[in-house]
């Protein structure tokens, strides 16, 4: 009984369900904290928005706003969800290493963020996607 108690062996298990909440959680956090507050901004792009591909602060905004809004939906909808995580890895990684040069103090959340949709390139959207409803997750 301890036992079953310990690994919570009563409780189902699903790995499925598992990346549903994940991809959700994750997308829904980063569209929700991070994207819409900068697409509800976008009229008052801040000029000192940072560049750190060269490609322009205008550019950066909008490939920050893209990722952060469109990357993330997807990934909560399980719509291409390797490339979603992907780009968001990507979008954070730059912010860490480059835009805060890896000061774990002051960027804290891009690398939380950064970590933490790494599973989601390896796993995919799982059963509960629309990857899976559309034969392009491997189950």
């Amino acid at each position: 009984m301890m036992k079953k108690f310990l690994f919570l062996d009563f409780a189902p298990t699903s790995r499925d369900a598992a990346l549903l909440l994940w991809r959700v959680a994750i997308g829904g956090m980063m569209f929700a904290l991070h994207g819409l507050p900068k697409l509800l901004k976008v009229g008052s792009m801040p000029g000192g928005f940072p560049d750190p591909l060269g490609i322009g602060n205008a550019l950066s905004y909008w490939a920050t706003i893209g990722n952060e809004v469109v990357a993330a939906l997807f990934l909560v909808a399980g719509l291409c969800t390797r490339w979603a995580a992907l780009w968001l890895t990507f979008t954070m990684a730059i912010a860490f290493f480059v835009v805060h040069e890896a000061k774990v103090d002051e960027a804290e959340m891009a690398l939380l963020y950064m970590v933490i949709t790494l599973p989601l390139i390896v796993a995919g959207g799982g059963r509960y996607s629309l990857d899976a409803k559309w034969g392009a997750n491997r189950v």
